[in-house]
Order: C-alpha cells, then sequence, then structure tokens
C-alpha cells in the first residue's frame, strides 16, 4: 500500500499543475481572440459605412456562427479525452482554479 501512495499523489499533483497552467492559459487566450474578433467586427463596420468596402453581413454572421460551432464541437471532442486521464480530478479542479484566477 506505502508504494501505491507516492504514486498516486504524483498523478494527483501533476494532474492539478497541469489543470491550472492549462485552465488559466486558455482563459488569458480566450480574452485575447474575443478581444481581436471583436475589433475585427468593429473594422469591418467602419469600412462598411465609409463605402470602402461591401459586406454581406448575413453570411459574414453565418461564418461566424459555424466557426463557433466547429469550436464547440471540438471542445466537447477534448472533455472526452480528459475524461479518460487517470488524474481526470485534480486535472479539472486545477484547470478550473486556473481559469478561475485567469
Amino acid at each position: 500500500m506505502s508504494a501505491v501512495l507516492p504514486s498516486v499523489v504524483y498523478q494527483l499533483g501533476v494532474g492539478g499543475i497541469g489543470g491550472f497552467i492549462v485552465g488559466y492559459a486558455i482563459k488569458k487566450i480566450s480574452k485575447l481572440i474575443v478581444v481581436l474578433m471583436g475589433l475585427f467586427i468593429i473594422f469591418l463596420l467602419y469600412l462598411g459605412t465609409s463605402g470602402i468596402i461591401s459586406v454581406n453581413y448575413e453570411e459574414f454572421w453565418n461564418a461566424l456562427a459555424s466557426l463557433l460551432d466547429f469550436a464547440g464541437q471540438a471542445a466537447a471532442w477534448l472533455v472526452g479525452l480528459i475524461s479518460l486521464l487517470p488524474f481526470m480530478g485534480s486535472f479539472l479542479a486545477g484547470f478550473l482554479l486556473g481559469f478561475k484566477l485567469g
């Protein structure tokens, strides 16, 4: 029993620290992506109202919706992959802590 305990503690520690780092990074990167998308949309609106370009906004919003749908499917696949890891509990706890602090 004493030989198993260090292995379990190691897996919990690595999973927790890894989850924290991944959660923190994902939150920071997602904030940056949202800001960049907002700036891009504002820039397109400005160019459209200035008459410099003509934007088909219906197709633009459809393309954006399909991109976000693909991101949701990728996130669902990633959650399924993480659930297979032996240290899922500590990884998830660290991820949520990192995401909250990020």
